[in-house]
């Protein structure tokens, strides 16, 4: 049975924080934020070998992926684990990291799945995320004494703005931006930082109320539930607008060109089905892109729950301007 109150005397904080993936992508902002606080105690789970940069002052745990007992070891005493791995990492790494994370009694794991809604569906089995992010909640589920928060971000913005043109469209280099249809229907988007924040503040809640009379915000709030944040909501006309106040260009200076979500969405699944694996972003990203709100989790919003800010949407498009000028690889870390 889930207990409902703290017990009397005991410390009711997340006081012991592990993350995998603490140099990659969202991993690096997370540990990064929650350090920041000073209430916890951060360790990296890192594979021996690894060459990934980990985030200064950070502790760190070595293990062995073939060796069940080195990950318990490590996990042991934790009280919330973050799970993020980069896609090139063996598909069975989540899963032995959640059943260690079980067997050493972690109580909170985040899992993979920075994205999209779990209760959506059919936007999760046409964007083909559902089957890994229903997998990773499962796992920990199955541990039988962990509970999972999935965090839906949506893309992340920096990524979404510089990884390829099959994302948000632009190809800097070519100077070249493809519309998802008209480019003027806004889509939900979330930086780095702001999940990385909204991870800080998760982890920096009391885990239970003190009593039935205490209405504070607690983390069991969202025991076994998403956490739904954001940054913005923009269309990729706002962006084009924004980068070109970033770069000091104009539309003159792109080649802009247009097409069908629909078409597009159909045309990466064919790509996929042909072995080509840019056609799994080309297709998800054109799905995210249907003018039917499946991106807008407005009305679900965690963001003022947890204090999150307003973010500055020219900032963050500087950002993502700054990582293609500086030879972002997005597919270049490890886990």
């Amino acid at each position: 049975m889930v207990q409902k109150f703290a017990e009397p005397g005991s410390k009711n904080r997340i006081e012991r924080v592990a993350i995998v993936g603490a140099g990659g992508q969202v991993g690096k902002h997370i540990a990064e934020e929650i350090m920041k606080t000073g209430k916890h105690t951060v360790t990296a789970i890192s594979r021996f070998g690894s060459k990934s940069p980990l985030p200064k002052g950070i502790n760190i745990a070595n293990v062995d992926y073939e060796n069940e007992d080195s990950i318990i070891n490590a996990l042991k005493g934790q009280n919330f684990l973050f799970i993020s791995v980069a896609v090139t990492a063996p598909p069975d790494t989540q899963d032995k990291l959640i059943r260690a994370a079980g067997k050493a009694g972690v109580p909170w794991i985040m899992p993979n799945g920075y994205g999209s809604d779990p209760d959506n569906k059919k936007y999760i089995s046409e964007n083909f995320v559902g089957r890994g992010l229903e997998a990773g909640i499962k796992a920990v589920e199955d541990t039988g004494s962990a509970s999972w928060v999935v965090m839906v971000c949506q893309h992340w913005y920096e990524y979404s703005l510089t990884v390829a043109d099959w994302a948000y469209g632009f190809d800097y280099k070519a100077k070249k931006v493809t519309f998802y249809d008209d480019g003027e229907y806004p889509i939900v988007t979330t930086t780095w930082q702001q999940c990385g924040r909204a991870a800080a503040a998760l982890v920096s809640l009391p885990v239970l109320p003190e009593d039935d009379t205490d209405n504070s915000l607690t983390l069991s709030r969202w025991r076994n539930r998403p956490l739904y944040v954001s940054s913005f909501k923009v269309s990729q006309r706002d962006m084009l607008n924004g980068v070109n106040r970033v770069m000091g260009t104009t539309d003159n200076d792109w080649s802009i060109e247009y097409e069908p979500s629909k078409d597009r969405y159909e045309r990466g699944k064919k790509a996929l089905a042909m072995g080509d694996r840019t056609g799994f972003g080309t297709a998800m990203y054109a799905r995210g892109h249907f003018p039917n709100g499946d991106t807008d989790v407005g009305d679900k919003l965690d963001n003022d729950r947890l204090g999150l800010p307003k973010e500055n949407f020219d900032e963050a498009t500087e950002r993502a301007v700054g990582l293609w000028r500086a030879g972002y690889n997005a597919f270049g870390r490890e886990y």
